[in-house]
């Protein structure tokens, strides 16, 4: 069976992440949604996307093919429905199409598939931006399950203080100094090559993924997940970090997701939590104006390829989109369009020949290459953002 995922309808509601790339590759728990529906289903997937996007992301469709709303997270009972579907069935979580047969080059009409409806209790969708962290300590359960049955950790180095150890599971490769580890409230994973430092405090649910680092003295609550090859140092709060970007110094970040390639300067804060403790508002790029979460804490949304300077001190609520660079004394606004240069006095476009440059040094650092391929996606970015940015 060919199996497919699509963005659905959430996608715009997922920006600016989903500027770079699908849904489907979002990182929420311990994965991505990618990697969670191949490690159930036991197979590769192929991406209906945006145009632009399907270069990197590409689409193959075969005789039989099951498509997958991307916006939801397998379980078992998930997964073992939709590897049964049979032709012209559809499963359907209210009335959102969570997966369906078809054949190629079949037109889909759902009026005449036999729709299932999905009514289990253990339904994890990702529909807003928030919902990356919001949902992110269930995820990391979810994925520690999936990743450690039938598996032995590695032991727990002498020095480390663990409590629940049972709950703590270490890969191969992994460096752990004197640090403690605390998985009463949830479960602590530990990614292969993956490195925690001296003096670092750690509450579960946490994910620390392959290569990444925990600096010394790092404080991490719960729900925090830190992507591949990302490097974290002061306080953490649950907050989702994609993969290969850095924190590496002191200063706060709280219900916050920051992209792939980011960058946050030294002693660099955002605020989560209004003074006057009401519902937090985001910028909304579908209606362009600033819409309601449902949210009493929400920090920092940042797209890839951004970064900001020392002291940099952002607002509750504030999104910041692609390859922005924020910088100097105050708050920047609590929108900052994608190319963007400058901070609270005011920003010009940050030309992509200049961000392309940056991309090109940031990348090859980690021995990966910026592509021709991902300089066309963030043209496109720039292009499709231009009419928020005003010089």
């Amino acid at each position: 069976m060919n199996y497919i995922l699509f963005d659905g309808n959430v996608r715009n509601q997922l920006l600016p992440f989903t500027f770079t790339r699908p849904v489907a590759d979002i990182r929420v728990g311990v994965l991505t949604i990618r990697e969670k529906w191949e490690h159930y289903l036991g197979f590769t997937t192929t991406t209906v996307t945006e145009d632009y996007l399907s270069d990197k992301y590409p689409f193959l469709e075969l005789d039989k093919n099951i498509f997958i709303n991307a916006s939801f997270l397998p379980s078992q009972n998930l997964v073992n429905i939709i590897k049964h579907l049979e032709e012209n069935q559809a499963v359907f979580f209210d009335d959102e199409p969570l997966a369906f047969f078809t054949s190629d080059g079949q037109e889909v009409d759902f009026n005449t598939y036999d729709v299932i409806q999905y009514e289990h209790k253990d339904v994890l969708r990702i529909e807003n931006t928030w919902d990356i962290f919001s949902k992110n300590g269930e995820a990391i359960k979810r994925d520690f399950e999936m990743l450690t049955e039938g598996r032995q950790s590695q032991p727990i180095p002498d020095g480390v203080w663990a409590k629940n150890p049972e709950n703590i599971f270490i890969e191969e490769g992994a460096k752990i100094e004197f640090c403690t580890l605390n998985a009463s409230n949830g479960p602590i994973y530990i990614g292969k090559e993956a490195e925690i430092m001296e003096g670092s405090l750690v509450r579960g649910p946490f994910a620390l993924c392959e290569n990444a680092t925990l600096k010394m003295g790092a404080k991490i609550y719960s729900d925090t997940t830190i992507g591949p090859h990302s490097k974290v140092g002061g306080e953490v709060n649950n907050s989702v970090i994609f993969g290969f970007s850095n924190k590496g110094h002191d200063g706060f970040l709280g219900n916050a997701v920051l992209g792939e390639w980011c960058n946050l300067g030294a002693d660099t804060n955002n605020s989560n939590l209004k003074n006057n403790y009401a519902e937090v508002r985001l910028w909304n790029y579908e209606t362009e104006g600033f819409a309601k979460t449902g949210l009493q804490f929400c920090g920092l949304m940042m797209g890839d390829h951004s970064k900001c300077g020392i002291n940099t001190m952002f607002n509750t609520g504030t999104v910041v989109g692609v390859s922005a660079n924020i910088f100097g004394s105050g708050f920047p606004r609590n929108f900052v369009p994608s190319f963007s240069w400058g901070g609270s006095s005011g920003f010009t476009t940050y030309k992509t020949s200049k961000a392309f440059e940056v991309a090109k040094v940031v990348m090859s650092r980690r021995n990966i290459e910026f592509t021709e391929t991902d300089e066309k996606i963030l043209e496109h970015v720039f292009e499709e953002t231009a009419k928020w940015r005003k010089d």
